[in-house]
């Protein structure tokens, strides 16, 4: 078994954890979510530096070493990316000592799915304001992946991207394309994306990574697990 523990900001879209294991061909991987201290619920820098603070996330490590995590995930993308791109390797090099495991984030996740579909410009559509969904293509720009497009939704609170349903999914990832871009990227965790991703790839007519996708396939990368599955998109259909 391949057990796999994610540190999870509060309650919004963790529902799509259970889901992406079910949808997984492999019946033996566990993904485990640990809900952190997610402080003051708002799509703004001094509140997203706070929740992603290294004493918030190495508080709830010892319940994912219980679980028999192999691998651990800080699953929020905003809360990472705003450190900037040193910053966030910082943050999981702090998360690796306090867990004793291998660690990585959301925001990392996106820049290694985006390698592995083999994309170099993608477009962002995101739910957050503008100014934070900037940090996100700079974090991008640093990883070396050129952003032909991004567009913010100016949602303040991951309770309010939680309720979105399929519809306002496809409507943000149909207005955040653009022609040039070979992938499009869904960066929230608090969206819930792991039911539409096949649909949204049909709509767009290319990949389509979104946050709690890609954070699942990062944590099994990490595990050495490379699990596949027709139902959550072009990123589960690649193996080296």
């Amino acid at each position: 078994m391949t057990a796999v523990g994610f540190l999870y900001p509060g309650h919004s879209a963790e529902d799509d954890y259970p889901r992406i294991e079910m949808l997984l061909l492999d019946s033996d991987v566990r993904l485990y979510v640990v809900h952190t201290d997610i402080g003051e619920d708002a799509h703004r820098v001094d509140a997203l530096l706070e929740m992603g603070s290294p004493a918030r996330l190495a508080a709830k490590v010892e319940e994912l070493r219980l679980a028999g995590a192999e691998a651990v995930v800080w699953a929020c993308t905003s809360g990472s990316f705003v450190f900037g791109w040193d910053g966030a390797h910082e943050q999981v090099r702090s998360l690796a000592r306090a867990a004793g495991l291998p660690a990585s984030s959301t925001s990392f996740a996106f820049a290694h799915a985006v390698r592995e579909v083999g994309a170099a410009r993608v477009a962002v559509a995101a739910t957050y304001p503008d100014d934070v969904a900037a940090y996100f293509t700079d974090f991008l720009k640093a990883a070396g992946i050129e952003v032909v497009a991004a567009r913010g939704s100016g949602i303040i609170t991951a309770a309010e991207v939680g309720r979105w349903g399929r519809e306002e999914v496809l409507e943000l990832a149909r207005a955040g394309d653009h022609p040039d871009a070979e992938a499009v990227l869904l960066p929230d965790t608090a969206l819930h994306t792991a039911a539409y991703i096949p649909e949204l790839e049909e709509a767009l007519g290319k990949p389509v990574l979104t946050a709690n996708q890609v954070t699942v396939w990062e944590g099994l990368r990490l595990a050495g697990r490379r699990a596949r599955s027709k139902r959550l998109g072009t990123l589960f259909a690649t193996r080296e």
